[in-house]
């Protein structure tokens, strides 16, 4: 396991993990998705969607990283940075910074 100093460093990791477009668009519709369904969760005041949203999220990417990527998700290894580098990411994709 590679370990990292901090998330500047972690991230360009990150990026290379994620070279794959159909993975980008999964990880991208994922969060979507998450963002989507939080927001249900809290108009109905009802904590399930909350679960809802933890499997769109990871298992838009987790297909992203098995299927197309064909390597194991960081999310193993580094969760904190992981979650960070999805919404930096998310971020990215939306700023034009990275292609989708």
């Amino acid at each position: 396991m590679r370990r990292f100093a901090s998330f500047r460093e972690f991230y360009p990791f990150y990026l290379d993990e994620h070279r794959h477009p159909v993975s980008r668009r999964l990880h991208f519709f994922g969060s979507c998705g998450v963002l989507v369904l939080l927001l249900v969760a809290l108009l109905t005041v009802n904590a399930w969607w909350l679960l809802a949203a933890l499997a769109c999220g990871y298992g838009c990417a987790w297909i992203g990283h098995f299927f197309f990527e064909k390597n194991r998700p960081a999310t193993f290894t580094h969760p904190v940075y992981s979650f960070m580098g999805d919404w930096v990411m998310f971020k990215d994709i939306l700023a034009g910074r990275i292609r989708l």
